[in-house]
């Protein structure tokens, strides 16, 4: 079984930064990806970012390029989330997914962030 272990939210005042982890364990894999995503209350979930198995190709919305920055350790198996110039419309739980190339995706259980003004 795959465990995702999210980390590092809180609450922070507009333009503070916090930077998010997410952890897996349980398994052994192969390539995959990493994405974050979030949402807020009373609202669908949003796409935040991606990266790609070696860490040279990102994505991100529109309302967080230039703020946010993804990475990850594979020896660690180990993304993040560098959240910067934080806004109070960035509140929301933020989810990681891990996607195994074949394979099913594994989702953590999310973590709050909460950006004050």
């Amino acid at each position: 079984q795959v465990q995702l272990v999210e980390s590092g939210g809180g609450l922070v005042q507009a333009g503070g930064s916090l930077r998010l982890s997410c952890a897996a364990s349980g398994r052994t894999f192969g390539v995959y990806t990493w994405s974050w995503f979030r949402q807020a209350p009373g609202k669908e979930r949003e796409f935040v970012a991606f990266i790609n198995w070696s860490g040279d190709s990102t994505t991100y919305a529109d309302s967080v390029k230039g703020r946010f920055t993804i990475s990850r350790d594979n020896a660690k198996n180990t993304a993040y989330l560098q959240m910067n110039s934080l806004k109070p419309e960035d509140t929301a739980v933020y989810i990681c997914k891990l996607r195994p190339i074949g394979l099913s995706d594994y989702w953590g259980q999310g973590t709050q962030v909460t950006v004050s003004s």
